[in-house]
C-alpha cells in the first residue's frame, strides 16, 4: 500500500513553465494526491479534463494583475476558458471554500444568434453514467458557484450567447 502511494504522489509533482519542479507544501500535496487519485479514475474512462496553471490567455487576463497563473481549463473549442479558484473543484467542501469558477468567453465581433440568451447554460453528465445537470450562470460568462453532486468526471456542454463549447472538470469527493 506503501508503495502504491509513493508512486501516486511522484506523479504528482507539479512543474512550473520552464519544467523544473515546483516546491510543494505538505497541504499542497495532500490536495495534489486527491486531484490525482480523481483524475487517475477519470483517466479510466477517458476524462479529457486538463488544469493548466500557466498564464491565461491575453483575451481571458482582464482583472488579473502581471503574469497571472491561476489554474484553468480550456474549451475544446478554445472559444472559453473556466478559471479555477478552488483547485481541485470538489463535491464537499468542509473548509468554508467554495467551487468558484470565472468563466472567460473569447470576445467575438459579432453573436452567431443575437437573439440567444446570454446566460451561460452548462449541461454536465457524469462520465460513464446517465446522471445530468443543469446549471447557469446569469448573464453570460463571468463568476459562479459550480457544484456537482457527486465526485468524478463531468463533461459539460456549455452555451451562451449562441456560441457552444465543451469541457471536462473533474470533482474529488
Amino acid at each position: 500500500m506503501l508503495a502504491s502511494s509513493v508512486v501516486l504522489l511522484a506523479g504528482c509533482t507539479t512543474t512550473t513553465s520552464g519544467g523544473a519542479a515546483a516546491p510543494t507544501s505538505s497541504a499542497a500535496t495532500t490536495a495534489s494526491a486527491t486531484a490525482a487519485t480523481a483524475a487517475t479514475a477519470s483517466a479510466a474512462t477517458g476524462c479529457a479534463a486538463r488544469v493548466e496553471t500557466g498564464s491565461l490567455p491575453d483575451w481571458a487576463d482582464a482583472g488579473f494583475s502581471g503574469d497571472a497563473r491561476v489554474p484553468h481549463v480550456f474549451g475544446a473549442k478554445g472559444d472559453i476558458v473556466a478559471v479555477v479558484f478552488a483547485h481541485p473543484l470538489r463535491q464537499h467542501r468542509k473548509d468554508g471554500s467554495n467551487n468558484k469558477i470565472l468563466w472567460v468567453a473569447r470576445a467575438a465581433t459579432t453573436s452567431p444568434d443575437p437573439s440567444e440568451s446570454a446566460t451561460l447554460v452548462i449541461t454536465a453528465t457524469l462520465d460513464g453514467t446517465d446522471t445530468r445537470v443543469t446549471r447557469e450562470v446569469a448573464g453570460g460568462p463571468g463568476p459562479s458557484i459550480i457544484d456537482m453532486p457527486q465526485p468524478g468526471c463531468w463533461r459539460l456542454d456549455l452555451r451562451w450567447s449562441g456560441h457552444t463549447d465543451t469541457m471536462d472538470l473533474v470533482y474529488a469527493p
